[in-house]
């Protein structure tokens, strides 16, 4: 099937449903190839390739609406598709708010968002495992204590997107990505830990080397030997890049719009109002070139935008799709998001915290007491009320030095007061996903220990 035909398909799904009894129509087509190579001391344990190419079709009868998807893009799987989308259109109940978007708000952005490399379309199997085999060596190298490993795996993903709508819209784009990550076990007596590290890009020229994934990941396993539960206390808390990126998935559910129209939110009904530190600004830009959370259009056929969310403290905009902007009386944020069927969510394109001009060292050493978290586990955070509590493992500050390990702790506070005690934020700012924040310092939480 040519790449035309597909755009074409579309646009003709689009005609047959709306010769068929719709009102409007959108139709999404997608199709992508992906691969992954994982070995483990040494050994190959598994390679897998799929690929993969369905269409999905939302129709709506007046305020009414029905979806439904096949793989079959044959033309009684079309026909099909259409003919049961209608009917569980028929049968649903009207939604005064559903409803495309307005003609005016639909776009796509111009010109190369660099989505698309070409090279990790050509990469050789060959390299792919020898990628995850060096990565895994590099970390079992690094160390005499690095005895085991969960394993290293390198992945690919190249994929074409295709929507159109009744609308008169109808777009495309290419992309891919590649990553490659390791896990090794070190040991110590009695001791052992495992830790990671991983590197991500859209081209393969992207990535960071492999031996520098399995000393990172070696490094990180090792600062975690012979780790102590310290005193329950109230501390300052640092989070590094990756356990701050967690607190952007809280923020991101706050001022989803779903939550807002629900009052699920702590932050409902608080735009334009202060809810954290003047030292933090979050964005959330579909635009950034080469990025993960970049594309020319939301899944509803809105040109991706820049949105500030928070700026210097003070809560700028919910991040919405059409069907939210409506139940709140607002506009559309471009923030539309769903696979190949059903109504549209809602989904960030990059979402990250500005980042300051402190390094990460030069906010350890401002402190003299203090937890440097690296993990968090569990998913103690009540978006309602703000309330947060979770496991945590990490390092701890003393003299503003990273001194000893330390795990089977909680941290906790409230998100209202953890964002307006937020004191300081780092420079370390780098994407590694959609989801990006640098080395982020609360000046005190509670750490629960022994």
């Amino acid at each position: 099937m040519s790449q035309n035909h597909l755009f074409d398909l579309a646009e003709d799904v689009i005609r047959r449903a709306l010769a068929e009894g719709a009102t409007d129509a959108e139709c999404t087509i997608s199709e992508g190839d992906e691969f992954t190579a994982n070995v483990r001391m040494r050994e190959i344990e598994q390679v897998k390739e799929a690929g993969s190419r369905a269409a999905g079709l939302r129709i709506l009868i007046g305020k009414k609406t029905g979806a439904s998807y096949t793989s079959d893009l044959c033309a009684d799987g079309i026909g099909q598709m259409v003919k049961s989308a209608l009917e569980l259109a028929d049968i649903t109940t009207e939604d005064p708010h559903a409803g495309l978007p307005e003609p005016e708000e639909f776009g796509s952005l111009d010109g190369d968002l660099a989505l698309y490399c070409a090279d990790v379309e050509g990469l050789e199997t060959e390299v792919k495992i020898d990628q995850a085999q060096r990565a895994e060596a590099a970390a079992l190298a690094a160390d005499p204590r690095i005895s085991n490993s969960e394993g290293a795996s390198f992945d690919t993903h190249v994929g074409r997107h295709i929507f159109a709508n009744s609308r008169g819209f109808a777009g495309e784009y290419r992309s891919s990505y590649c990553s490659l990550s390791a896990v090794p076990v070190a040991r110590d007596g009695d001791s052992m830990e495992r830790d990671y590290w991983y590197t991500m890009a859209r081209g393969f020229a992207g990535l960071e080397s492999p031996e520098d994934v399995g000393r990172i990941a070696a490094g990180r396993a090792l600062r975690r030997l012979n780790a102590v539960k310290v005193e329950t206390q109230k501390a300052p808390i640092v989070f590094e890049p990756r356990t701050a990126r967690t607190l952007l998935d809280s923020i991101f559910q706050a001022v989803h719009g779903m939550s807002i129209y629900r009052h699920e939110s702590f932050l409902a009904g608080k735009l334009g109002e202060k809810v954290a530190s003047d030292e933090l600004t979050i964005v959330d830009d579909g635009t950034i070139p080469g990025l993960f959370g970049t594309s020319p259009f939301d899944d509803e056929g809105v040109a991706s935008r820049r949105t500030v969310v928070i700026d210097r403290g003070v809560l700028r905009s919910y991040l919405l799709n059409a069907y939210a902007a409506r139940k709140l009386g607002m506009k559309t944020t471009g923030n539309a998001s769903r696979g190949l069927t059903g109504n549209a969510g809602i989904g960030h394109g990059n979402f990250y915290i500005e980042q300051g001009v402190q390094t990460a060292e030069q906010i350890i050493a401002s402190i003299p007491n203090g937890f440097y978290v690296t993990e968090l586990l569990g998913f103690g955070v009540n978006i309602v009320t703000g309330d947060y509590s979770r496991g945590a493992a990490g390092l701890w500050i003393r003299n503003g030095e990273l001194a000893f390990a330390v795990s089977e702790v909680t941290i906790a506070g409230n998100l209202k007061d953890m964002l307006l005690g937020l004191e300081v934020i780092g420079s370390d700012l780098e994407f590694q996903g959609s989801v990006a924040a640098p080395t982020l310092k609360i000046g005190e939480m509670t750490i629960g220990g022994k």
